[in-house]
């Protein structure tokens, strides 16, 4: 696809740059806000910061809301700057947590001091807009990796027709729209991706920064959204909220038990059940491509990411008065905003967890 002038790749990477520096400052601006009033924690209010994935945003926005209804004197906010670059500032001291969907390098957890822990379930799910098609469409991971890599090209492609028989699919160019690097709904696609096509698996691989050879970027998750909904012939991926919301079509994918699945609620903690039971204790697995028959495979944690120690004892208490909360009383407003709780036995393993770093 050709890219006009004033969307040059070097403009990009400057408006891209700049914004990281501005997210930076304002991330920094935030804590040092809560600083100011960590010594005074039990008259005046400590600010909790965040930064990360946008696929989470509306659930760390929601939070906000309700655990600041709770007590003036601790209050949180979060700034959606991308999962890579949410690791890299809270690796570099500058925050209290992080988010996304990337597992953490080892790297990660002994250079920076970090752990992860999930916090919600959430789906990624191909979107597409097919104005004259009205009946849902089913996509393989193959055909996804196709799609992603170049190889299928038009809507009435072979591989597209012979999982939808019963549509009738138009002769038109696949528009598709990705994610720029650092994103952690590129890390879940990919992640699934590179399960099911060996191919896929060469050429881009599991990572937060595909090096995609075909596409047009989409900044944000709600970027995404709109590019699709308004582009004809398009296909994307978006975190499942975005989608619902958006009344955007969403494909239903196959998966490993051979069924054709939708996003939905139930889907993302059957594959939670498939993949963590019976331990319930790796916070750090993959839940894409889980078996099970109702198991939606492009399933993830969104994580939390943590420093292990901190110095601050009043940013250390109002943390996990934070992490209580939302392991607790916050958990109910991932089914309304969108996305899973954790099931029972995982959310109780994490409580555990969270006490022992307290």
């Amino acid at each position: 696809m050709k890219v006009p002038a004033r969307f040059s790749a070097s403009s990009t990477a400057q408006r891209r740059s700049s914004r990281r520096s501005l997210s930076h400052i304002w991330l920094l601006s935030l804590l040092a806000l809560g600083l100011r009033s960590a010594p005074a924690y039990a008259q005046s209010a400590v600010v909790l910061v965040g930064s990360g994935s946008t696929v989470p945003a509306p659930i760390y926005s929601r939070w906000t809301q309700e655990y600041g209804k709770r007590n003036p004197n601790l209050q949180m906010r979060y700034l959606p700057v991308g999962t890579s670059e949410g690791i890299k500032q809270i690796s570099h001291g500058a925050g209290d947590f992080a988010a996304g969907e990337a597992q953490l390098t080892d790297k990660d957890r002994k250079e920076g001091s970090l752990i992860e822990l999930p916090v919600v379930l959430i789906a990624i799910v191909p979107i597409y807009n097919l104005p004259e098609v009205h009946q849902e469409l089913r996509l393989s991971g193959e055909v996804l990796a196709g799609i992603f890599l170049g190889e299928v090209k038009t809507w009435n492609a072979p591989q597209i027709v012979k999982l939808n028989p019963e549509i009738t699919l138009p002769n038109l160019p696949i528009q598709v729209v990705n994610r720029p690097a650092g994103k952690g709904s590129n890390y879940v696609l990919t992640d699934f991706l590179s399960k099911v096509s060996s191919k896929f698996r060469a050429q881009i691989g599991v990572t937060p920064s595909p090096k995609w050879t075909v596409g047009e970027p989409a900044e944000r998750s709600s970027d995404m959204a709109d590019k699709v909904k308004n582009s004809p012939g398009s296909i994307g991926y978006v975190e499942y909220q975005y989608a619902v919301k958006g009344g955007i079509s969403q494909a239903a994918v196959l998966n490993r038990a051979g069924k054709f699945v939708k996003a939905s609620t139930p889907g993302m903690a059957a594959a939670c059940q498939a993949a963590e039971a019976p331990g319930w204790k790796s916070f750090s697995a993959s839940l894409s491509n889980a078996p099970g028959a109702d198991a939606f495979p492009i399933t993830s944690f969104t994580w939390i990411y943590l420093r292990i120690k901190s110095t601050d004892s009043a940013r250390a208490a109002a943390l996990s008065d934070f992490l209580n909360w939302i392991y607790t009383d916050g958990q109910q407003y991932a089914g309304q905003e969108g996305y899973a709780e954790l099931p029972p036995p995982l959310l109780a393993a994490v409580r555990k967890k969270v006490k022992d770093l307290q």
